[in-house]
């Protein structure tokens, strides 16, 4: 097959897959992965994959929102929210809107 045939082998498989419920980012990348990995060779989609795999994970953008989420738990587990909560309703309660700004 020709690389315009992959393309619209591939376009249809997303859909097919979108439509049975797979998330469609998901449904993107395995039909990605696949038609690059036939197009050029496993061992070039393998290579890319990891270091795709690396790239996402070693981004300092995505390794701080899962320690942002456990100071969150932490402060709502310890009181700490609910406090911090109580002490700005006190300061600017009373305006209208106050907790807002």
């Amino acid at each position: 097959m020709n690389e315009v045939m992959i393309g619209i082998l591939g376009l249809v498989i997303v859909l097919i897959l979108f439509m049975t419920g797979i998330e469609l980012a998901f449904a993107m990348a395995l039909i990605g992965f696949l038609g690059f990995s036939y197009l050029v060779s496993m061992k070039a989609g393998m290579n890319i994959l990891a270091k795709d795999f690396f790239d996402v994970f070693a981004n300092y953008g995505f390794t701080v929102i899962p320690l942002f989420v456990l100071m969150g738990q932490i402060a709502f587990n310890a009181g700490i929210a609910k406090r911090l909560y109580d002490s700005a309703y006190r300061f600017v309660g009373h305006i209208p809107g106050g907790l807002a700004m």
